[in-house]
């Protein structure tokens, strides 16, 4: 049965260019099973995975795919890291990939498929166990949460959903020296002057990683930012013992960690 051209104007006003929708999703916009199948009979839709569609032609972005994720297929996946600092215009890293790396931070599962959707973007799922410990403490998740801002994304009403810099910048920092160099957390810091002292404090005492707690009193001292001296250091518990963050490098007494010896 062919589709009508009200009904066609309608699945295109739902599914714009770039869009990426569920026959859920369709469905409660009354675009009952029949229609659908017709729609993709027809080729005005096409199948990304089964049970997920788009207009036919259409390409998709990498903010497309997160849109889907965060307002679609109701994930509680957040933007953050190094990600949501370069999305704020807070790194200058430049990468010698030619994909797109995109950090995403929550509990639930990445679906496999997105990784076939953009032929330019690479996204990578980290936990928030490390930093938060909320398998004991399972609020401490919905706390954390609450630091995040919404970044315009084409014509959505929703955006994306990000973190603010200041959970950016402990997201990052948990990842040293892994996977971000002692020298380029260095850099993002040094550049992070207008953080917010209340937010920091609150996310500081929600972080339970005491290497993260450390390096960013580190940090922050050896760039004299001026947001310091408004944090409470009495209610940021930074454990005991040294922590080895660069081998071989030298010990700061202060905050028990290493550090590349050019650095103190």
């Amino acid at each position: 049965m062919p589709i009508d051209a009200g009904r066609r104007k309608e699945v295109f006003r739902l599914v714009p260019e770039g869009a990426l929708v569920s026959r859920g999703w369709l469905q409660s916009h009354d675009i009952s099973n029949h229609a659908i199948d017709n729609l993709l009979k027809s080729k005005q839709l096409s199948t990304v995975k089964n049970g997920v569609y788009k207009r036919e032609g259409s390409i998709i972005e990498w903010g497309d795919v997160i849109y889907f994720l965060q307002w679609r297929y109701n994930t509680d996946f957040t933007i953050g890291g190094i990600t949501a600092l370069e999305l704020q215009k807070l790194s200058h890293y430049l990468s010698f990939s030619n994909k797109r790396i995109v950090h995403l931070y929550g509990k639930d599962q990445l679906p496999s498929w997105i990784s076939r959707v953009t032929d330019d973007t690479i996204f990578q799922k980290h936990n928030l166990s490390d930093l938060l410990g909320y398998a004991t403490a399972p609020d401490l998740q919905d706390r954390f949460n609450q630091f995040t801002k919404t970044l315009t994304w084409k014509n959505t009403n929703e955006g994306l959903r990000i973190s603010t810099p200041e959970r950016a910048i402990l997201e990052v920092l948990n990842e040293v020296p892994d996977k971000i160099s002692f020298e380029h957390a260095d850099e993002l810091m040094q550049g992070l002057n207008t953080l917010s002292p209340r937010a920091l404090q609150q996310l500081l005492e929600i972080c339970n990683n005491f290497k993260v707690r450390r390096l960013f009193f580190w940090y922050a001292e050896r760039h004299n930012h001026s947001w310091l001296t408004k944090l409470n250091r009495d209610k940021i518990n930074l454990g005991s013992g040294n922590r080895v963050i660069v081998k071989g490098g030298h010990v700061n007494k202060k905050y028990q960690i290493t550090v590349p010896d050019n650095y103190e």
